[in-house]
């Protein structure tokens, strides 16, 4: 159980806060954004080789570090609070859960262990609402498989070494490896509200793909995916919530109006309360989810859904009245509040939007004639 973190939890998370404080300062965050890989590559090598994050929750077997989702959330949170920029959550969350679940053993020992050391980025072209809605259709002349379709709003698209993408043949979805570069390959980045990740629209055109996964045979493997992709989210969203309130907390303290902070004003005292309640259940949320994972509980996509909603909306809810906190000051680009209200509305429709989340638990749980907003 994650909900008080082991000493060996409070290292790692030490550790990586101290880390990205050098190396994701909202200094640093501002210079990415406006770079067309919008990550540091020395940053990405130096996460890699000294503290193994990109492997945390690979197996040993695999290159990995062989620790479980719990720490993995726990590095999330933080990436979080840090607005981190770059394709750790693409490589280390999507196209990793992405493998693990997959049946294909030649692919995990081929590509996980280069995921784990950094050498290689991936990415997933995961479905937002509905798996089965696969725009990329997949065709074979019994030797080799080739890809035709576009799929837009791929995260870290730019950057990948290696994109898995989803495509349907006559046999079913299955989950197929398409390298940079491939001829009938074409990646476009796309301007987006979220500055700090970067989203790209992927072409194929004939391009080569190895299947990772069983002909016909994705759908569990994504359903498993996504429970797990929408739990890391969920520990991100929780990071990107307490950093808003850290930040609104701060300014009441130094704010003076009336000859006093404005911290000592009551009705401001009940706003950042109320915040309070909502990021420390959003963590409750997100830590159920992540325990649920390492468990391998049979509840663990109904816990999953509910936790990508509420953290959606209490990321949200703590972004926006941190803007509020600072008045109007707090829509000025010179304010970080801007950055992680940003941040938060991207995540909220990064891998659906917290109604269909809500949808699906309702579904999950047997539960019907219910609003899901």
């Amino acid at each position: 159980m994650i909900t008080g973190l082991t000493p060996e939890q409070t290292e790692l998370r030490d550790a990586v806060r101290r880390f990205l404080a050098g190396k994701s300062s909202e200094a640093e965050v501002r210079r990415l954004m406006a770079t067309s890989e919008g990550y540091d590559p020395e940053a990405w090598k130096q996460m890699a080789g000294q503290l193994g994050l990109q492997g945390l929750a690979i197996p040993e077997e695999y290159g990995g570090q062989g620790f479980t989702w719990a720490e993995l959330g726990i590095v999330l949170e933080e990436t979080g609070r840090a607005l981190l920029g770059g394709p750790f959550f693409s490589s280390a969350v999507l196209a990793a859960a992405a493998l693990l679940q997959s049946d294909d053993a030649d692919a995990k020992k081929r590509l996980l262990p280069s995921i784990a050391d950094g050498s290689v980025i991936a990415t997933l072209a995961l479905p937002r609402r509905d798996l089965a809605d696969v725009p990329v259709t997949a065709v074979t002349d019994g030797t080799v498989w080739r890809l035709a379709g576009t799929v837009p709003l791929v995260t870290d698209a730019h950057v990948a070494d290696v994109l898995l993408i989803p495509a349907r043949s006559r046999d079913g979805i299955t989950l197929f490896e398409v390298r940079r570069g491939a001829e009938g390959l074409t990646v476009a980045a796309r301007p987006t509200l979220d500055q700090t990740r970067k989203l790209a629209d992927v072409t194929l055109d004939g391009a080569r793909a190895v299947p990772v996964t069983a002909i016909g045979a994705a759908g569990p493997v994504l359903e498993a995916t996504r429970d797990h992709a929408i739990t890391g989210l969920a520990a991100e969203q929780v990071g990107v919530a307490q950093a808003t309130l850290d930040m609104a907390v701060e300014y009441m303290k130094v704010r003076v109006q009336f000859g006093q902070p404005i911290g000592a004003f009551q009705a401001l005292k009940h706003m950042a309360a109320d915040v309070l309640v909502e990021v420390e259940t959003a963590r409750s949320a997100a830590y159920s989810a992540l325990d649920a994972a390492v468990a391998g509980s049979g509840d663990f996509p109904a816990i999953a859904a509910l936790a990508a909603a509420y953290c959606s909306d209490a990321s949200v809810a703590a972004a926006h009245q941190n803007i509020q906190f600072h008045g109007g000051m707090g829509f000025t680009w010179e304010v970080p509040a801007h950055l992680y209200y940003k941040r938060a509305r991207a995540d909220e429709l990064l891998l659906g939007e917290p109604a269909a989340h809500r949808e699906r638990l309702a579904q999950l749980t047997g539960v019907t004639g219910c609003a899901t907003r």
